[in-house]
């Protein structure tokens, strides 16, 4: 029973330290249950973006350089009042968009691996 209450304690703060790394490119409170979800969907967005780019100005070389940040009602690059990728009418939008956006680039690769396999 030692042991797994160990094993419970270094995930809850492996799980903590994810989430702080995470936290750090977002810039309003995320509370209750899914605080760790939507902070890891945001992680994975910044990922992607930087594998992809988003438009004409958000580059992939410009992401990598300046970074991305999410605020309330915006996505912006490198800082608060950098250039918006996209603006929203509320977070719960926003993440929605995040979670569709991490959605639809995990299905473009899984159909990349698969006609590579085919």
């Amino acid at each position: 029973m030692n042991k797994l209450n160990d094993t419970l304690e270094t995930l809850a703060a492996r799980q903590d330290a994810e989430f702080k790394a995470a936290k750090e490119d977002i810039t309003f409170p995320l509370r209750g249950d899914n605080k760790y979800y939507y902070a890891a969907q945001c992680a994975l967005f910044h990922l992607n973006v930087q594998n992809y780019g988003y438009d004409h100005v958000a580059t992939r070389e410009k992401i990598l350089s300046e970074g991305v940040q999410f605020n309330k009602y915006s996505i912006t690059l490198g800082h608060q009042y950098g250039y918006d990728l996209k603006r929203f009418n509320s977070k719960e939008e926003m993440l929605g968009f995040v979670i569709g956006y991490n959605e639809a680039i995990n299905n473009l690769e899984q159909a990349k691996q698969s006609k590579e396999v085919a």
